[in-house]
Formats: structure tokens, C-alpha cells, sequence
């Protein structure tokens, strides 16, 4: 049996007082010049620790990945004994064949791998801190016990994956305190300002972005990872400074996908770390609050791709400080939140090591049931080939980002299916040129996570969203199936981007359809190099080319300010966005209403400013800056809530606002400035939330959606405290999928079909507008996927989604529902370009 870690007081003296045994290799104390918890470290001091270490120990490598939005480094390290290390690239292909991603037969090097990922959260500080305590014990030449675990696993280590946040939240704190800090919760030092530290560059919730890889730090990190795929995975988060230690195993609800080993496993795990923090006695919790559902935190998506993935919560996060007073009266030491991370992960690769034969057996068998007896009702996915081909796209690229394989169905026929579309199980037709996905693959379970319609609840009190279905996120038309169907593996999302140009070689003008967030972006690109467009408020057909409203004209006239650029520009923005582009030699339609008529409507270039900061929320206020600088690369201009009452809006012709509080900050006063405006043209989006702040204000037609409440009964007065929880979460949603009805005759709603699902975050709800235009609305039996509470569902249906109000002469368009949630809900998107290039025009 190998031999235990030293006991906990022993480590805590090796911890505290190391004096350095290694003629090179320093101590963080050494190195840095303090003990660890004495003060922060900035990003660029652990990152000058953790290469000190790499150029000073044979036992550990370090490699940069990548760079932040604000240009900080990204690294991961390789701890292993000199004998892995020289046979690395063996035991990481080795790794990658028993999941069958990688071609070959392994073998018999084969080491358990575990991954410690530190500080997504920007403001939970203490894990980076941790990091450098633990590498440091894992490579030094004292410690036999490490070096044992090292013999048969290899340890990868990112010390800090959100170091833009992290570092606004270090250097704000070290800017404001003292010579000695003040534990007291009511000082400054407590009251972190907004955004906060949490999120990254930006506000981008990135423990919330593993699946969807909407963030730069997320996506180059993932690469890495599907390199190595580990066979554990740590997160570390810090909660509420009154809190203890939070580690596995997890919460209920548990995803189906997740095999009896990795329940069992976190056990193990679990029991092994209580040894230290009983002996030390350190108070913990487990089996609460931190389920196994939701795809994308630093958990589950570990989960569904094979590993033991698990959070590790300490008290603490942005407003503990570095010394804090909890509820009972004791002090919350920086010191102590990282002790007990670092005690956690190297238990964590300790119980890995004395179980390495079995972890690798199970790894593999993980990936061997995906291929050949994979659970769960539904076998294949089926994405009709007519849907739009930008939409296929882009699920395609997703696919690839996730490595599941797909194909065509390679023959015609009819089956019984579930239909995403209608939610009913029916008879359908399949064709042959139809995009199939098998959950008989290796990454099945994964795929089975991301399109099983309405995924088993086996407890409704869950921590996140309960829907990300594909279908729904994309947009797209499909199936599932009970029965497998082997793809065809002849397609790849490049497939369906072929812009080509065809017409007049210099024509009257340039003609191009309306249906995609490409087809914005080419808008977006073309509108910031002086081109002037209009768009068709009718289907029309000229010299033979059918389009649909919204379809884009670009005239010649409109553009004699170009000159000869005008051709290059247009063009050029049509490569760039693999755009089908038209040249119309005549504004003269065959059907519809000619380039020139009321119905061909100019459109006027946006000049948009955002709200945000202290009332607005930061995730909110991030998903709107994203999609504008990363996404539509459309410029704004982000006005401070504290600048509001003081800026002139005249240069704008649009204003967003995000979801929010917005205390103190849309008073009388600000919501008649913003009135004043909006009558005298102004175009305003509210988002979210924030749409509650104009509920039956100023002439605002917003109201509220009141269903009137019957008198309790003696049952509802009688009912257990203990089931207060399970009550309350009968009025709600966390996260559902609703089909909702558009209006397209509505340019808000161009591109559209009329059906659209949209991602219900709660069960707030409005009813339709009065004296406006009700272009997406819920009605009934509207309901498709995600947990819904029984209340809440009827007074979820029958009300509206998506409006605009004509207001003097401006517009406000009310989005009740976020489409830029988390940047993932890729179908929303467009109704955000539509109700900033269409709607007023």
C-alpha cells in the first residue's frame, strides 16, 4: 500500500517554514519575499514563481497556451517524475487512444492524469495562491511522498485561468488598504465596486463558458485540454466569506450520462480529504447546493468528457479581503482559505495515485460503453440539410470545437422521431443528405448531453439553466431517434459556406438575403466604411433571384461618394462573410416593390451608446459589449450609469440597456431624459430586467402580467417549513425553452421563421402590448424544454417575449428575454441586429 501523506500538522510547519533544501529551487516564501497569505500576488509574480520552479526542478515543465483580452500570459504545467517526462508524448497519446479520439493501439505506459485549474473566478483569489504552494510541494526533492504519487500520474496545473480578472480584483484591493488590513465587513475594503474581480475582460462569467467557449481564455485553454483529457479535473471557487469548505461528492440532480464510477469516485475522493480536515478540524459540507447538470462549469463539462470533475469551494471571494469577521466571530484569513486548498488538490493527487490502475480502467470503459452500449432513450440526432445553411454551419463548427463526429444519413426514409420543432413524437422523413449524429462514438455521452430533448430532472433544485438543447440554440429543424443511424463522415461545416457573386459585373446595385448574424456582420462591416444600404420590407424577385424581406440592397446612387471603392468594399465584405451576393443591373423587380419604393427602406447607421456600471448587471452589461466588439465588431460607446445624467445623447441615435437593478440610477428625472429622447427619434433596447424599470412609466405601455391568486388553503398553510424551497421553486424557471410566435412581417423579426424558442430565465412576465406591436409572444402549450415550476407555466404562456412601441418619433423595443445570455443562445442574435439596423427605418 503506498505509503500516507505526513500528517496534517507536520505539512502545515513544512508549509510554513520551508528554508529551501534545494540549492535552486526556492520556496514561494523565498521566492517572493513573504509568506503565502501575507499578501496577494499579482498575476505576473506567480507567473515569475511557477517559471522559477519549471527552470529549477526536472519534475515540472510549463508551456504558454495563450494570451488574455488584456494581453496576460496563460500557462499550464507538466508535474511528473523525469522518467514521465521523458516519456510524455507516449502517455499523452497513449491517453487520447483509450478514448478512441486518437488512432493506434496504446500501450502499457499508461499514468494517471489529473488537472488543477485555478481562479476562474477573479475575485476568489486564494486558489492562485494555493497553486504555487502546491507545485512547490509536489516538485520539492524533501518531500518522498509526492514524488511517490508522481510515479504513476502526471500532474497538469493552470495556476490561473482568469488573470484579467484576478488582477482588477489585487490591484483594487491593494490600492485601498492600510498597513494592516481591517476584518471588519463594513470597511472598504469589503465593498468590492462594480464589475467586480469574478468575471474576465469582458464580465463574461467564465465558469459558466466551458461547453460553449464563447470567451478567448476559454477556447485556447479547451485546446489544450482535449490534448491531455484527464482523468480528474479540479476547480477551485471560493463562496460566501460565512461559509466552510464545499468538496465532492457533488449535489443531486446528477446528469443520466454520468456512469456509476464517477459517482463513486468523488466519494473516494471525498472521504480521503475528510481525513485531513477532520484530524485538522476544519469544518466542511458535501452533497449540497453544487449539482452535476448544467454542461458548462469547470465540473460537468469535465464530466461529460470522461473525467472526475469536481468544484472545491472555500469560504471567502470578493468580499472577504484579506482578513475577514464571519457570523460566528472568527477571522477569515487569506492564509487559511488557501491552506485549505492546497490541502484538498494534493489529496485530490494523492487518492488519484493510490487508485491510478482503476481510474484508467474506467476512463477507458467510458468511452468504450459511448461507442458500443451507450445509455439513454435516444441514439441519433438528426438535422434536416434545409435549414438555413449558416445555422448548420455554425452547429457544425461547434461540433468540431467539442469533437463529435457527424455525417449524412446517406439514404431516404421514414421513421418515428422526436420532433424538435412540434416537441411531439410523430412520424417523420429523413433524407439522405440530412446531418446525422450517433451517440455511438466516442464522445456520445457528450453528444447525447448537448441534443437530448428535455434531459431527466432527478431533483428540480438545481444551481443553473436546465435547457441548451442544439436544436433550439442554433435554430435549426431536426429529430432525435430511438434507433442509431450510422453517418456518412463526408461533410464538414465549411461545406455550407460557399458566397459566391453573380450578376452585373457592375451593377445598378448589390442584392443579398437576410437570415444569419453573417449576413449582419457583412451589414455591420460595409455600413462602418460609409456604404449605404436600405432593406425590403416585401419577398421580391428581380432577374430571376427570389429574396425574402429583410434582404439587403445596396444601390449604386446611394453610394456615389465611393467612387470606384464602392465595388471593393462590397465585394471584399461579401469574401470576408462568405456572402451570396447579387448584381442587380435594374431596380425594376419582376414581383414585389421596386428598389426605390417606400417598401426598400434606407437605413439609417447606428450610432449606438450602452449604459452600464454600478445598478446595471456586469454579466448583462459584458454580454452586450461582447457582442458588439467580438461579435458583430460594430463600435459603441459604453456610458458609465454615473455619467448618465451629464452625457448628451444627441450624438446617438440608440441606446441599450442591459438587464439590472438600476437603484438609484433610472430616477424620474433619468427616465424623463431617456423619454425626451426616444420621442425626438432615439431608437431605445431594453434588455433583461432592465425592462422592468419602464413598467407604466412616462407612457411607457409596458405592464406587468398579474394572474390573480386564490385564497391559500389549509393545505398551503399547513405545509413544513423543510418543504419552504421545493414551494417557492413552483413559481419559477431556471432556464427553459419556450416556443415563441413571431410577427415576420415585423422587420424585428426578419430572418425568421415563425417559430423561434427562446431561452426563458425566469417566470417574470408581461402582457401584450396594448397600443404596440407584439412581434414574439408565448401562448399556450408553448412549452418545450427545461424545468418550469407548475404555476409558473401559465403565467409563462400568453405573454409577450419580443415588442416595440412607437414613441413620438422614436421606438422602444422591449426585450423580455435575454438573446445574448451567456453568448450562447446563437438564434437569438439576430433579433439584437434587427432591432438595430430595421426597426425605425
Amino acid at each position: 500500500m503506498k505509503k500516507q501523506l505526513k500528517s496534517i500538522s507536520a505539512f502545515l510547519t513544512l508549509f510554513l517554514f520551508s528554508t529551501g533544501a534545494f540549492a535552486q529551487l526556492q520556496s514561494p516564501a523565498e521566492f517572493l519575499g513573504y509568506e503565502l497569505g501575507d499578501r496577494y500576488t499579482p498575476h505576473h509574480r506567480v507567473i515569475s514563481y511557477v517559471n522559477h520552479v519549471a527552470d529549477n526542478s526536472n519534475l515540472a515543465t510549463i508551456d504558454q497556451y495563450g494570451t488574455t483580452n488584456q494581453h496576460r500570459e496563460l500557462v499550464y504545467l507538466i508535474v511528473t517524475t523525469e522518467e514521465n517526462h521523458a516519456n510524455l508524448e507516449e502517455i499523452r497519446l497513449n491517453n487520447l487512444r483509450l478514448t478512441g479520439l486518437e488512432e493506434g493501439q496504446a500501450t502499457d505506459n499508461k499514468k494517471a492524469i489529473v488537472w488543477l485549474s485555478y481562479n476562474v473566478h477573479g475575485n476568489e483569489t486564494s486558489s492562485s495562491e494555493a497553486a504555487m504552494q502546491t507545485l512547490y510541494e509536489l516538485v520539492d526533492p524533501t518531500n518522498s511522498e509526492t514524488k511517490q504519487w508522481l510515479q504513476n500520474t502526471v500532474v497538469v496545473m493552470d495556476p490561473m485561468i482568469n488573470p484579467d480578472g484576478r488582477d482588477r480584483y489585487v490591484n483594487w484591493f491593494n490600492g485601498i488598504v492600510g498597513t494592516e488590513y481591517n476584518p471588519d465587513p463594513i470597511a472598504r475594503e469589503h465593498r468590492e465596486p462594480w464589475p467586480g474581480g469574478r468575471s474576465n475582460h469582458y464580465y463574461f462569467d467564465m465558469n459558466r463558458d466551458w461547453a460553449w467557449q464563447t470567451q478567448k481564455e476559454t477556447q485556447q485553454r479547451i485546446e489544450i485540454y482535449q490534448q491531455w483529457m484527464p482523468h480528474v479535473h479540479v476547480d477551485f471557487h471560493e463562496m460566501g466569506y460565512n461559509a466552510p469548505y464545499y468538496f465532492a461528492p457533488a449535489a443531486k440532480p446528477y446528469h443520466e450520462v454520468i456512469t456509476d464510477w464517477q459517482s463513486e469516485f468523488q466519494t473516494i475522493i471525498g472521504k480521503n480529504h475528510t481525513r485531513y480536515f477532520d484530524e485538522e478540524g476544519w469544518i466542511y459540507y458535501t452533497r449540497e447546493v453544487f449539482d452535476l447538470f448544467y454542461p458548462s462549469y469547470g465540473d460537468t463539462w469535465p464530466t461529460y468528457n470522461g473525467a472526475i470533475g469536481m468544484t472545491y469551494e472555500k469560504a471567502g471571494g470578493g468580499r472577504a479581503g484579506a482578513a475577514v469577521y464571519n457570523e460566528e466571530g472568527e477571522v477569515l484569513t487569506l492564509k487559511e482559505r488557501l491552506t485549505h486548498h492546497h490541502v484538498a488538490g494534493l489529496s485530490t493527487v494523492e487518492v488519484t495515485a493510490m487508485n491510478a490502475e482503476r481510474v484508467i480502467s474506467e476512463f477507458e470503459n467510458f468511452f468504450d460503453q459511448a461507442v458500443n452500449s451507450p445509455a439513454g432513450t435516444y441514439k441519433s440526432f438528426v438535422v434536416k440539410s434545409d435549414n438555413n445553411p449558416d445555422k448548420i454551419h455554425h452547429l457544425l463548427r461547434f461540433l468540431d470545437s467539442q469533437k463529435i463526429q457527424y455525417g449524412t444519413a446517406g439514404s431516404n426514409r421514414n421513421t418515428n422521431a422526436y420532433n424538435f420543432k412540434t416537441g411531439q413524437n410523430e412520424r417523420v422523413s429523413i433524407s439522405s443528405d440530412d446531418i446525422v449524429i450517433s451517440v455511438h462514438q466516442p464522445q456520445g455521452q457528450l453528444a447525447r448531453v448537448f441534443f437530448e430533448p428535455n434531459p431527466a430532472l432527478s431533483d428540480s433544485l438545481t444551481y443553473d439553466i436546465t435547457t441548451w438543447e442544439a436544436h433550439y440554440r442554433f435554430g435549426l429543424d431536426g429529430y432525435a431517434l430511438e434507433s442509431n443511424i450510422s453517418p456518412n463522415q463526408n461533410i464538414t461545416a465549411d461545406d455550407f459556406r460557399n458566397g459566391s457573386f453573380s450578376g452585373a459585373e457592375k451593377p445598378y446595385g448589390y442584392v443579398t438575403g437576410w437570415s444569419s448574424m453573417d449576413d449582419a456582420r457583412f451589414l455591420a462591416e460595409i455600413t462602418q466604411k460609409g456604404v449605404k444600404s436600405r432593406f425590403s420590407k416585401v419577398d421580391f424577385v428581380i432577374e430571376g433571384q427570389s429574396f425574402k424581406k429583410g434582404a439587403l440592397v445596396i444601390l449604386r446612387g446611394n453610394n456615389a461618394h465611393l467612387g470606384d471603392s464602392f465595388d471593393e468594399i462590397v465585394r471584399t465584405a461579401g469574401d470576408n462573410h462568405n456572402r451570396d451576393l447579387f448584381g442587380a443591373s435594374t431596380g425594376f423587380v419582376t414581383s414585389g416593390s421596386d428598389f426605390g419604393s417606400n417598401n426598400v427602406s434606407f437605413i439609417e447607421k447606428p450610432e449606438i451608446a450602452v449604459l452600464m456600471g454600478e445598478g446595471t448587471s456586469s454579466l448583462s452589461a459584458g454580454e452586450i459589449w461582447h457582442f458588439f466588439d467580438q461579435q458583430l465588431h460594430y463600435k459603441t460607446t459604453l456610458i458609465d450609469t454615473g455619467d448618465f445624467m451629464s452625457a448628451d445623447l444627441s450624438d446617438f441615435n440608440t441606446l441599450v440597456l442591459p438587464s439590472g437593478s438600476y437603484s438609484g440610477v433610472l430616477t424620474d428625472s433619468a427616465i424623463e431624459k431617456i423619454s425626451g429622447w426616444v420621442r425626438s427619434g432615439g431608437n431605445l433596447i431594453l434588455i433583461g430586467n432592465a425592462n422592468r424599470n419602464f413598467t407604466n412609466r412616462n407612457g411607457f405601455q409596458l405592464t406587468r402580467k398579474h394572474v390573480e391568486s386564490s385564497e391559500p388553503t389549509n393545505e398551503d398553510l399547513l405545509a413544513p417549513y423543510g418543504e419552504r424551497s421545493r414551494r417557492y421553486i413552483s413559481t419559477t424557471t431556471s432556464g427553459s425553452a419556450f416556443e415563441v410566435t413571431l410577427d415576420t412581417t415585423h422587420p424585428l423579426a426578419f430572418g425568421y421563421d415563425e417559430q423561434y424558442y427562446t431561452l426563458k430565465l425566469s417566470a417574470d412576465s408581461y402582457s401584450y402590448l396594448d397600443g404596440g406591436w407584439n412581434i414574439g409572444t408565448v401562448r399556450e402549450n408553448a412549452y418545450r424544454s427545461g424545468f418550469v415550476g407548475a404555476e409558473a407555466k401559465p403565467v409563462i404562456e400568453n405573454s409577450l417575449s419580443f415588442g416595440v412601441q412607437n414613441y413620438g418619433s422614436g421606438q422602444v423595443v422591449y426585450m423580455i428575454e435575454n438573446p445574448l445570455f451567456r453568448g450562447f443562445w446563437e438564434n437569438g442574435k439576430l433579433l439584437v441586429a434587427n432591432s438595430l439596423f430595421f426597426v425605425g427605418n
